[in-house]
């Protein structure tokens, strides 16, 4: 019984293989401040419809290009919550500043980071992300299809739940994904759809006249009416 329950609990090394999945996956055509926006709009929208919303948590939510220009950024909940759960504050965006350095730093999500430390058994220093490092999840690294040498941006959110920051990070990034592959597939179709067929033009004479003239012409060399022209005559003679 307890054989069964343990198989079906991942492994740290089973999430840290999946979240690569998901960086490998999950990689933008292109990648605009416009569509920095609408990540974060949809990432806050996602948030305050949870249950963890609900029961008083806050979140910080951030996006930045990889050299540090911020993109997006904003707050889901207030501070001070009066259930005493939804505190944010200054520390929150300490924190989450602090993940999204350990993206830049290693080029993948914090989530993953943190799990593959725990399945090899690696400590913050032999990492190289001790000390302005925070090792949770939530930061997650946004790569484009055509730029495989580095992430073009971050996109993070902290609200504390490890496990939950980094679920609601790359479904919204994958979401995102399909959306614009949805719409460039149907502007493809749109464009192919409208495009004018072309087709070979049809010879007409100009007027009933010369349609006439031609059938006339038609008719008297049927009729043998026109003949042969004789042969020109040498006018000089021998």
């Amino acid at each position: 019984m307890f054989s069964s329950i343990h198989a079906t609990i991942p492994s740290d090394a089973d999430i840290a293989n999946q979240i690569l999945k998901e960086e490998s996956g999950y990689r933008l055509p292109s990648f605009s401040a416009s569509d920095a926006v609408t990540l974060g709009l949809s990432l806050r929208k996602r948030f305050r419809a949870s249950s963890r919303h609900g029961k008083g948590k806050g979140m910080v939510i951030s996006i930045q290009t990889i050299a540090g220009h911020t993109l997006f950024s904003c707050t889901a909940g207030d501070l001070g919550h009066h259930s005493g759960e939804g505190d944010v504050s200054l520390e929150s965006w300490a924190c989450l500043e602090s993940m999204i350095a350990v993206v830049k730093r290693t080029s993948h999500s914090s989530y993953y980071v943190e799990k593959g430390m725990s399945a090899m058994g690696k400590t913050a220093k032999q990492t190289g992300t001790e000390g302005e490092f925070t090792i949770r999840g939530g930061a997650f690294p946004i790569w484009l299809d055509n730029a495989p040498c580095c992430p073009i941006a971050i996109i993070a959110c902290y609200s504390g739940s490890s496990q939950e920051d980094h679920k609601l990070v790359s479904t919204t990034v994958r979401d995102f994904l399909h959306k614009k592959q949805k719409e460039s597939t149907n502007s493809r179709l749109s464009i192919s759809s409208s495009m004018p067929l072309t087709e070979m033009p049809v010879p007409t004479l100009a007027n009933q006249e010369n349609r006439d003239s031609f059938a006339a012409w038609g008719a008297e060399l049927a009729a043998g009416h026109m003949r042969p022209q004789p042969p020109f005559e040498d006018e000089h003679d021998d």
